[in-house]
C-alpha cells in the first residue's frame, strides 16, 4: 500500500516536473493543432531529453 502510494507520487511530480521545463522551452506557445499538441505531450513525457538539448517539436 506504501509502496504504491510512493510510485503515484513520483508519477505526479515526474509530469508536473515535465509540464516545466516542456513550458519553458515553449512547447505551449502554439496548440492550434495536432503537431503542436503531439510535441507538447512528447515533450512532457519525455522532458530529460529536452533538458538534453533535444527537440521534440514535430514538423
Amino acid at each position: 500500500m506504501i509502496r504504491g502510494m510512493f510510485r503515484n507520487i513520483l508519477l505526479v511530480v515526474y509530469v508536473v516536473v515535465g509540464v516545466i521545463v516542456a513550458n519553458s522551452h515553449h512547447y505551449f506557445v502554439h496548440l492550434s493543432g495536432a503537431r503542436p499538441i503531439l510535441s507538447a505531450v512528447l515533450a512532457v513525457v519525455l522532458w530529460p531529453l529536452v533538458l538534453l538539448g533535444v527537440n521534440l517539436h514535430i514538423k
